[in-house]
């Protein structure tokens, strides 16, 4: 047995989603993590890009902000925000463009709410905002969504709508103008989720050893199919080893 934290587990789950070849938008933290482990383990041609402007960047060490000088070191373009906005965009090269993002709630399309909790003009909290996500979440061609999974983010209706998802279902995107793109999967501390190809709702595709599909349920505050879900396969001894001695070392990220 290989002991591993519910952090390491997400940042495993989500570099599985990543293929070779793909352009990767990120911020830091885990989304970060998550990149640059898929780099190191199965994608090593995959193209990591931030909002700053730096594309391509080396990543010797894993940068806490994306205005920190680690991210420009030995880039291919050290550009500009319009730069990072055209590359998720890039659609004619035929690669895949991927967004990582993260939010305060969901809903059963991936619709996300990183606004406010409460109504908009007198809110209990008020949070960030959208940042980059919206614009990630409408351009490019899917999303891996990061989710702590508990009743009070996994909504079925949202208290604003942040960052579009698949909307209502499976034309909701293309009647409102935007790609045709969507979210994929939803990594959470118990689970990996998916939305159905014909009716775009969420289901649960997997669950991490120590959970089971019923609790995964008990933890959300809608239904979802759990007929399809099979137990995630841990993280290999060569997967946390990249992990926790590539790419942070100093446990800037997995504490």
């Amino acid at each position: 047995m290989i002991d591993f934290t519910a952090r390491e587990m997400m940042a495993v789950a989500a570099a599985r989603q990543i293929k070779d070849g793909d352009i990767v938008f990120c911020g830091t933290g885990i989304s970060l993590l998550a990149a640059m482990a898929a780099k190191h383990i199965s994608a090593p041609k995959s193209v990591i890009f931030f909002e700053t402007g730096a594309i391509d960047s080396k990543l010797e060490e894993i940068p806490l902000s994306v205005a920190d000088s680690r991210i420009m070191y030995q880039v291919s373009v050290n550009g500009s925000l319009a730069d990072a906005f055209a590359t998720m965009q890039n659609r004619h090269t035929g690669r895949q463009v991927v967004g990582i993002i993260g939010a305060a709630q969901i809903d059963p399309y991936g619709n996300l709410n990183s606004t406010v909790i409460g109504d908009y003009f007198s809110p209990r909290v008020r949070l960030a905002g959208s940042g980059g996500a919206c614009d990630v979440a409408s351009f490019v061609n899917r999303t891996i969504i990061f989710m702590q999974h508990e009743k009070r983010k996994f909504v079925p209706k949202l208290d604003y709508l942040t960052t579009p998802g698949w909307i209502d279902g499976p034309s909701g995107r293309e009647r409102l103008g935007l790609s045709s793109g969507g979210p994929s999967a939803v990594i959470t501390n118990m689970a990996v989720m998916r939305f159905d190809d014909e009716t775009r709702h969420m289901y649960l595709d997997g669950y991490f050893e120590g959970t089971a599909p019923e609790e995964v349920l008990d933890h959300m505050g809608f239904e979802v199919d759990i007929s399809r879900a099979e137990p995630v396969p841990p993280p290999t001894e060569r997967e946390l080893a990249i992990l926790r001695d590539r790419c942070d070392p100093q446990r800037l990220i997995l504490g």
